[in-house]
């Protein structure tokens, strides 16, 4: 009975497990010391930097154990860690949805339908070019790094993922019931059902606006009310960056680092390669990059450390609105959409690096036209890829099945192996691709409006 309540319901067992999270709630308080002598973003910086040491504490006193999933106290430990770093993003999960709802709603019903066909368009089309440059970035990389030449084959930790079709994927989409699409964090129909009550609004507000006023009211009231629980949330980055990293860290053997060391390499080459592109395109917008990426570094920051586009969704608006002047509608509205499409890292470096790795470790012939259809296989496999941690493997079925390498999956067990610490510098580039995108979308569409105000 003892055993039973340490082990499966307290998760302490060892002296190692009450030694960490002490030393968690220690370096909680030294956050707290120092919250008042230092901005946010160093902040955030400095917590990172306690979350990785922390991570390396706990592998160096398990003794850089090769498989530290088999280590009891670790697991104790991650789980204690969890309810802190993972307990933060489930907070920021929570007012996701409604915050896409709403945001939604409010800037349709304001908004010109000629001016919401056109930010779909120049959304969508943003997230196209941009997945497929990240795709082209990653397939030079991985040939320059000759990727799959010294990777021994291992079983793979998970089975090729089960293929939906694109009419399936683009109908599943499709709001059929937009209270479950919310509970799935399908960003896509609630964008849509948002915009169907939006068009509603803007429609029966020119014979009725007596009797919807009290509801677009409500509209603007919650608005308000959602943005301003955002910000309280947001306030405990700080202490939820700590355990995230250092779980991340320690969940994960030094040791199988070393055997995947030129994938890792190539993977965060490609994103900083792919970065340098975002930079030009917010140079091209009128933007410093300089200051964009002081203005971002929340974000990204967030992005690295928990692995969820979704889940750092608040996070990603309020540095837009906030920081970089973009219209509260545009940032909602495209980062929604960049949530579950078009994810530069997840959806386009990834599946293209796993493809040029297996395709070498197969002796598939790789000329022009299997990289042709390989950027499009990959562009059009972008849309629909949901913002959460672990779809990455999904793009990567869909990838490799459509170039006919599906039987060679369980071939890339080594890298599934490590897929936090790849999963990291991803989900940064998909963040920082939605950020481009919105901020490349909201100048285009400031600039259209000059004109056609110089025009009348």
């Amino acid at each position: 009975m003892s055993n039973t309540f340490l082990s499966q319901f307290l998760m302490i067992t060892n002296i190692h497990s009450v030694l960490m999270v002490i030393a968690l709630i220690g370096l909680f308080f030294i956050i707290n010391k120092i919250s008042k002598k230092f901005k946010f973003t160093k902040l955030m910086i400095i917590s990172i930097f306690m979350g990785l040491g922390l991570g390396i504490v706990i592998q160096a006193v398990a003794k850089f154990p090769s498989d530290p999933s088999q280590v009891t106290w670790i697991n104790e430990v991650s789980t204690w860690y969890s309810l802190f770093g993972n307990g933060f993003m489930d907070l920021l999960k929570m007012i996701v949805m409604p915050l896409v709802l709403v945001s939604i709603i409010r800037v349709i019903m304001n908004m010109k339908e000629d001016d919401l066909g056109k930010l779909t368009f120049k959304s969508m089309g943003m997230f196209f070019a941009t997945t497929a440059t990240a795709a082209i970035i990653a397939v030079i990389v991985g040939n320059l790094f000759d990727l799959g030449s010294s990777i021994q084959a291992v079983s793979a930790s998970e089975e090729l993922r089960e293929i939906t079709s694109l009419p399936d994927t683009i109908r599943g989409l499709l709001p059929s019931n937009p209270i479950k699409a919310m509970a799935d964090g399908n960003t896509v129909a609630v964008v849509i059902f948002a915009a169907f009550i939006g068009l509603a609004i803007r429609r029966l507000s020119k014979k009725y606006l007596d009797i919807i006023k009290p509801f677009m009211d409500f509209v603007e009231a919650f608005y308000k009310i959602i943005v301003s629980v955002a910000i309280t949330v947001i306030k405990l980055m700080p202490y939820a960056v700590v355990p995230l990293m250092a779980s991340t860290i320690a969940s994960r053997g030094v040791k199988s680092l070393l055997d995947v060391v030129d994938f890792i390499l190539a993977l965060y080459i490609s994103v900083g390669l792919m970065f340098v592109v975002h930079l030009v395109i917010i140079t091209l917008s009128g933007m410093n990059p300089i200051t964009y990426i002081k203005n971002a570094s929340k974000a990204l920051i967030l992005a690295f450390t928990s692995r969820s586009s979704l889940g750092t969704l608040p996070v990603t608006v309020e540095a837009l609105t906030e920081n970089m002047n973009v219209e509260s509608g545009t940032a909602s509205f495209v980062t929604s959409l960049g949530s579950n499409m078009g994810m530069n890292g997840c959806a386009g470096i990834y599946p293209a690096l796993v493809s040029v790795m297996l395709a070498n470790m197969a002796g598939v012939e790789m000329n022009f036209t299997f990289y042709v259809m390989l950027i499009i296989v990959i562009t059009i496999s972008s849309l629909g890829i949901a913002g959460i941690p672990g779809t990455a493997t999904m793009s990567v079925s869909v990838v490799i099945s459509g170039m006919g390498m599906g039987a060679y999956f369980p071939m890339a067990g080594a890298i599934i192996a490590i897929d936090p610490i790849l999963d990291m510098g991803r989900t940064m580039l998909n963040v920082n691709g939605a950020m481009t995108a919105a901020v490349a979308v909201d100048k285009s569409l400031k600039i259209n409006e000059k004109k056609e105000v110089k025009v009348a």
